[in-house]
């Protein structure tokens, strides 16, 4: 697999980025030679990584259904990723046609593949912020202007708060974002669990160690405090696999668990 022809402004190929071992994990093109290496790492410890990825993506297709029989219409996509078909709004639009959704990423490299392949119409857009400012991506005009926070809004943090750290104040994200939300709206989260396979964990630590792709890793109940003020549906926080599964799930060496939440 070749590096990808052009590297966009603000992209330094010779660092890692957990969006691009994500598409490599997840089977795609959009990817460098380090990103590559921390993935094969990885898969030489836990096989199961790629099934892993993709058990996730699933969880995040099977969550934003769920959230559309709930009548939501409206979402924003933090930590969006490189475009994997199919996206949200592809997901919304099954049952909402007019479904509006906000995709955010920092990576310089995400936004470009966004704009190209996401950004559609004028009932998407995507954004280059930090989920570090939430108030920066809420309170920003091209956002204000898409997405009615007068209205139920669906916020996604699908495997990104893992990527901020107690001192960055993963928390306190949580916590804003879930503040400026009308009751009746929804947070979808997933994040990898340190009840993970230890070697696994060794393995991803050194790996990622001082790149942007570092990791922290959480238990059950500290990945539950990120639902603090919220009301958890049904099943719970469980492994993704485990969320209201459409086939038998399967256990793995790397734990990514996930739940569904409803402000009251």
């Amino acid at each position: 697999m070749g590096d990808l022809d052009r590297v966009p402004d603000g992209v330094d190929p010779a660092v890692p980025s957990s969006a691009r071992v994500y598409d490599y994990l997840l089977g795609g093109k959009d990817n460098y030679a380090v990103d590559r290496a921390i993935a094969e790492r990885l898969l030489s410890v836990a096989p199961d990584t790629r099934s892993v990825a993709r058990a996730n993506r699933a969880f995040l297709a099977r969550a934003v259904r769920f959230l559309c029989e709930q009548g939501i219409t409206q979402f924003i996509d933090l930590g969006t990723g490189i475009p994997t078909s199919p996206s949200v709004h592809e997901v919304a639009r099954e049952t909402h046609p007019e479904a509006r959704v906000v995709y955010v990423d920092n990576d310089p490299l995400v936004k470009v593949h966004n704009d190209a392949l996401l950004a559609t119409d004028d009932r998407v857009i995507t954004l280059r912020a930090d989920i570090r400012r939430p108030d920066e991506i809420v309170e920003h005009p091209d956002v204000r202007a898409l997405i009615d926070f007068d209205k139920p809004v669906g916020v996604l943090l699908v495997t990104v708060l893992h990527f901020v750290s107690d001192e960055e104040g993963a928390y306190q994200i949580v916590a804003g974002l879930r503040d400026k939300i009308v009751s009746g709206s929804y947070v979808v989260l997933s994040h990898s669990s340190s009840d993970s396979d230890p070697e696994v964990l060794t393995q991803l630590k050194a790996s990622t160690a001082g790149s942007p792709a570092q990791s922290t890793f959480r238990s059950h109940d500290e990945i539950l405090g990120f639902f603090e003020g919220l009301e958890i549906e049904s099943p719970g926080l469980v492994p993704v696999q485990r969320w209201r599964p459409t086939m038998d799930s399967i256990t793995s060496r790397l734990v990514v668990e996930g739940a569904v939440a409803r402000k009251a």
